[in-house]
């Protein structure tokens, strides 16, 4: 009995269908394949920083009165002495007049009860009064020039005028900053560190700058110091960073490294801190890790295995453990692979 022409034609599609199947489930799936490399990994810090004098120095008055002249300005060089502000000196010259005269009559009646207790007109305590005032009166002399002499603000280094806040006719007080100096042949970085990221920097750990002012150079340095508290508002730390060079007014700290160009106070810079580094680390692709675990080729099998990560680049990942440096990871492995499925390259 011969079938039906349909149902031969059905047999044969699903026939076809099934040998298709088979062959496609069977058949190794086309991935993309890459053997481990060697390389540099470098866990780096991001921060961004700008030079300041390495101890800056702020200057006040000593006294109250008002500004009656500002010697320099901004930018300016300064010996360490040097007249910077001149106050009014008028009501201190006349307090200086006063202790002056008050001291000539005390000197006088010094004099004379002394000349007196020697000739047994007045008795030894008369004396020692006349004695007590008179060099109290010589000492309030001493202070009043001493106040005269603080109507002249000096500079208490050598460097240059940071910053001047001042101008004729301001009143000078003890609690106000008039100016500020530095010493351009001693300078640091300031960085702020965002508070996710301090538990990975240390004391000592090295530092890569740079800056659009000087494109195409590298400067270096070294965690110097770290502020104990963060800033609550920002969520950041603040780390002090120490160049290496003549920047800072000393040779490089480490050998090899080029010297540092002498850069201006304020100068904004982009700084990396060196957390980690493994110079011969073993690097995979990204797209190679999902979850600490990758796929490998093996004898045409694909295979799953935990990995031990260690510095993760948007490019490349280091392995600590889990991989041997001949294994074939596959890269971007395609949806719904499982264990054990053939592959190929």
């Amino acid at each position: 009995m011969r079938l039906p022409a349909k149902v031969i034609a059905a047999i044969v599609v699903l026939t076809l269908g099934l040998s298709l199947w088979g062959w496609l489930a069977l058949a190794p799936r086309k991935v993309s394949l890459a053997t481990p490399t060697r390389g540099a990994a470098a866990d780096l810090v991001y921060a961004t920083g700008y030079v300041e004098a390495d101890d800056p120095v702020s200057v006040s008055a000593q006294i109250t009165a008002p500004v009656k002249a500002v010697l320099v300005a901004e930018g300016d060089p300064v010996r360490a002495g040097q007249p910077l502000v001149v106050l009014d000196e008028g009501e201190t010259r006349g307090l200086l007049g006063q202790a002056e005269a008050q001291a000539r009559g005390a000197s006088l009646s010094e004099n004379r009860q002394v000349t007196l207790f020697r000739q047994g007109w007045v008795t030894g305590a008369a004396r020692d009064s006349a004695v007590a005032s008179a060099t109290a009166a010589r000492a309030a002399v001493s202070a009043a020039k001493a106040k005269l002499a603080q109507t002249t603000v000096r500079a208490g280094i050598s460097g240059v005028v940071l910053k001047r806040d001042v101008y004729p006719g301001d009143l000078a007080t003890p609690a106000k900053v008039l100016l500020q100096l530095g010493d351009p042949a001693r300078i640091r970085v300031t960085a702020t560190v965002d508070e996710r990221d301090i538990p990975r920097v240390a004391l000592g750990q090295a530092v890569v700058m740079s800056t659009d002012a000087l494109p195409g150079r590298i400067l270096h340095g070294v965690v110097s110091e770290m502020t104990p508290g963060g800033d609550a508002s920002q969520r950041a730390f603040r780390i002090r960073i120490k160049l290496d060079g003549p920047a800072n007014g000393a040779p490089t700290t480490r050998p090899g490294l080029a010297q540092a160009p002498a850069l201006p106070f304020g100068l904004t810079l982009e700084v990396n801190v060196i957390a980690n580094q493994n110079r011969n680390a073993l690097l995979v692709p990204a797209g190679a890790v999902a979850g600490g675990h990758v796929w490998v080729a093996s004898d045409g099998r694909a295979r799953h295995r935990p990995i031990t990560t260690g510095v993760i680049g948007p490019d490349k990942v280091e392995v600590r453990g889990g991989i041997s440096p001949s294994d074939e990871v596959i890269v971007n492995p395609p949806a719904g692979l499982a264990e054990g499925d053939r592959v190929r390259g």
